[in-house]
């Protein structure tokens, strides 16, 4: 990743990402078709005055900075699937008291994928989302863009009528976070996406990553980074990890939440790739109100027992969080950002 570290946002920074990603191709892969690669992208802050202009030419108004969602969207080509997502989606926003401003299609350049890519390419929108009933400050209406997503993935999983529910994915919808990626090689991205190439595109910091597939088949949705974090690695102790959050369901309770919290079972779906079910995770425990840092160290703990050089505060920290959470263990390198901070572990 590259951040600036006053927070001074920019162009600049969204370029310098762009050239990270660019310096990763020797580490990704692509397949039988060499202009497919396994999934690239870009996590950014949310661009409010590019948003606000892109929104004017529309026919509607963003509110202020902060005080609005953004959600990047993946969609069913056929137009009957799509539509039904989309009637989902705004009956879920409906649902939950929060107002949808309306729809954009994202710029996109077909041309610049290659032949397996553009084959399986979904129809790409961002929904505007502004705040109503019981999204009193930012942090509420995060949580309710939560409950809205998890609503509608849950509705369209189980819809009988959607042949390719699959293509269906919503890869960032946060008042914060706005994530364009897809199943591109690095120098595709600003190719393909020409948002990204306008100089009002700014950000303070950019997260990046190329995928090289091992236990699951690459996919537009499996592209990197996810809604938190970029992964190089493996969850070794994935089945456990994933079986302990859906058992702890029964018992998780959340002032934040109330009884909207149900709508976020399951945690992770089965056949997720082991980055997405601890993105899974990291969001559940963020969202709940746990800040990113303490969050990530109690998923991905220090080696603590029985370390002498470690200071005792921390390793009370880790003993007590045992008690909580049980390891998410690699070997694993993950780079994480909610917006404000960003940082990185290693397992």
């Amino acid at each position: 990743f590259v951040a600036n570290v006053k927070g001074e946002r920019s162009h600049r920074i969204v370029e310098q990402g762009l050239e990270v990603l660019r310096n990763l191709t020797h580490r990704g892969a692509c397949g039988c078709d060499p202009l497919t690669g396994d999934g690239a992208g870009i996590l950014m802050q949310i661009p409010h005055d590019f948003f606000a202009n892109a929104c004017k030419q529309l026919g509607f108004t963003l509110p202020a900075e902060g005080e609005y969602g953004v959600g990047m969207v993946f969609l069913p080509r056929d137009v009957f699937e799509r539509n039904e997502c989309l009637e989902m989606f705004e009956k879920a926003v409906r649902e939950q008291g929060q107002r949808i401003l309306g729809w954009r299609n994202v710029p996109v350049d077909p041309t610049t994928t290659g032949p397996l890519a553009r084959s399986s390419m979904p129809e790409i929108r961002q929904v505007f989302i502004a705040p109503g009933r019981n999204a009193k400050d930012r942090a509420a209406l995060e949580r309710k863009l939560y409950v809205i997503r998890k609503t509608v993935e849950n509705e369209v999983r189980a819809a009988k009528n959607l042949r390719d529910a699959e293509s269906f994915y919503v890869p960032s919808l946060s008042t914060r976070t706005i994530c364009y990626k897809g199943l591109l090689q690095p120098e595709q991205i600003p190719a393909f996406y020409a948002d990204l190439r306008d100089p009002t595109f700014v950000s303070a910091l950019a997260l990046v990553h190329q995928r090289f597939s091992t236990n699951t088949f690459p996919s537009w949705d499996r592209a990197h980074p996810y809604r938190f974090i970029a992964h190089n690695g493996e969850i070794n102790t994935l089945r456990g990890n994933v079986n302990w959050m859906a058992a702890r369901q029964a018992s998780v309770s959340s002032p934040l939440f109330g009884s909207d919290i149900n709508k976020l079972w399951p945690i992770s779906y089965e056949g997720q790739s082991d980055t997405a079910c601890f993105d899974n995770a990291l969001e559940f425990l963020v969202q709940g109100g746990y800040s990113m840092a303490h969050a990530m160290m109690m998923l991905i703990p220090e080696a603590w027992a029985g370390n002498p050089l470690m200071d005792e505060e921390r390793r009370a920290f880790y003993e007590y969080h045992a008690a909580l959470m049980e390891p998410w263990d690699g070997p694993a390198a993950i780079a994480f950002t909610d917006g404000r901070q960003i940082g990185a572990t290693l397992d």
